[in-house]
């Protein structure tokens, strides 16, 4: 039991839960106290003491089930007296008749026998379950791991095993309560493969040590992101734009004084007979001016709100941000982004224009900020635009980003997509890309950080 219970604080762990050493220590006092005969206390006495804020109670609830429930299949003993040695015989020669996969599955479901863990194993790297670390697709798993069982013809099975027997001169009761029998040891089976699909998930994400587990996250495309993992880089991303805020900072130290100024040095020193005593240099205003415009549709949805918690994380070093959102209208969002995280406000912009398949539309939303907010844009304005330049076949107005780009300082295009996919079906990237002065690749928080890197260098 001790066991299980440090596999179960590594699984919660690893799901964002934040589990203490003195936290498992209390775990261990309480149920020492409390025993592990009664099952609901010994449930409430490890989310007491492992679970400190209500927000990881689902997971706790979630995962719980996964390492502690010792349900087991019914067994043959369960009938009310054992078969008689001509009802032995009718079912041997029922069973006969079936093939050897299906056969043998037949009595396993006749016996009450439960998976053996090597058969587990086996068939969790049949159908991929160990290279598997998100727990949305433990049903999933589940369900491929009953298909290589051939659960679908089993089920066929047993009503037709039933039928033969009741045509061999067994007893209609006593047929149907052989079908009844193996009907419920089957779905004990299914129960039983559930539970280890999610705890060899579980495991899976206890397994990666946190830097394995961080390093991983930074380069892995935001397509492939679960909630668990987008939960780690919401916390990760303040300590990045910290690292880039200390890194502009450095630059800006050292880039302060600007070039030479000749004529101002030689103005200040006539009085030293123009021998130059005294260095003036030009002075220059290193923090940016920014217009952000993102899109949040479904596909770009983790991307812009990561990008966003950074450029916010960042405004000491950014004179200042005008920040927008579209998916097939546009929105100002910077009053929402106001005292609150990016995901909240992405969450407030979506309620107000939810997202739908095939809906994104930047041509309109660029007509948009054409119409209402072109005179943010000036020659001291970078605008920073972050979406896939997919438009579902509508206008791209192509000609009015050609206008922004003209009158601000320098655009930046950030899009997650591979370059040999721009131009592609639906995509209008070949045609902003040559308004912009840098179009960068980035589908990772990785290559998000580098992005904005370079808007402040």
């Amino acid at each position: 039991m001790e066991e299980r219970i440090i596999q179960f604080v590594s699984a919660l762990r690893a799901a964002g839960v934040r589990v203490s050493l003195a936290e498992t220590a209390d775990a261990f006092y309480a149920i020492n106290q409390l025993g592990i005969q009664d099952r609901e206390t010994f449930r409430t006495g490890l989310r007491a003491t492992l679970v400190k804020h209500f927000e990881y109670l689902s997971v706790f609830d979630e995962l719980f089930p996964l390492y502690f429930n010792g349900s087991e299949p019914s067994s043959l003993r369960n009938l009310d007296h054992d078969l008689t040695s001509e009802e032995a015989e009718m079912l041997a020669d029922a069973l006969r008749q079936f093939a050897e996969q299906i056969r043998q599955m037949l009595e396993r479901l006749l016996s009450g026998e439960q998976l053996q863990q090597d058969e587990l194993e086996r068939l969790a790297k049949f159908v991929g379950l160990h290279r598997l670390d998100d727990l949305r697709y433990r049903d999933w798993m589940a369900q491929r791991m009953q298909r290589a069982l051939r659960f679908p013809d089993v089920s066929e099975a047993v009503d037709q095993l039933a039928e033969m027997l009741a045509e061999l001169g067994m007893h209609p009761q006593r047929a149907e309560q052989l079908r009844q029998l193996m009907a419920a040891n089957q779905r004990a089976l299914e129960d039983q493969l559930s539970q280890y699909a999610g705890q060899r998930i579980a495991g899976n994400m206890s397994q990666r040590t946190q830097e394995e587990s961080l390093d991983g996250l930074l380069n892995r495309s935001f397509r492939s992101l679960s909630d668990a993992d987008m939960e780690i880089l919401r916390k990760e991303v303040h300590r990045l734009a910290a690292m880039l805020r200390t890194r502009v900072a450095l630059r800006q130290k050292k880039a302060k004084t600007g070039q030479l100024d000749a004529k101002a040095t030689i103005r200040a020193n006539l009085k030293h007979g123009s021998v130059p005593m005294l260095i003036k240099h030009r002075q220059r205003s290193l923090k940016p001016k920014l217009v952000v415009i993102c899109d949040i549709s479904t596909s770009m949805r983790y991307c812009s709100e990561l990008m966003l918690s950074l450029i916010f994380a960042l405004q000491d070093v950014i004179s200042r941000t005008h920040a927008f959102a579209f998916i097939d209208h546009l929105e100002d969002i910077s009053p929402d982004l106001k005292g609150r995280q990016a995901r909240e406000a992405v969450q407030r912009v979506l309620a107000r224009m939810p997202s739908g398949y095939y809906n994104t539309n930047l041509g309109l939303s660029l007509t948009n900020f054409y119409d209402r907010y072109l005179d943010l844009v000036d020659s001291r304005t970078t605008i920073l635009v972050v979406g896939d330049g997919r438009n579902n076949y509508s206008d791209p107005r192509t000609e009015l980003f050609r206008v922004l780009a003209r009158r601000s300082r320098q655009t930046i295009w950030i899009n997650p997509e591979s370059p040999h996919l721009w131009g592609s079906g639906d995509s209008d990237m070949l045609g902003y890309a040559p308004c912009c002065g840098a179009v960068l690749q980035a589908d990772n928080l990785s290559g998000l950080i580098a992005a904005v890197d370079q808007l402040l260098g």
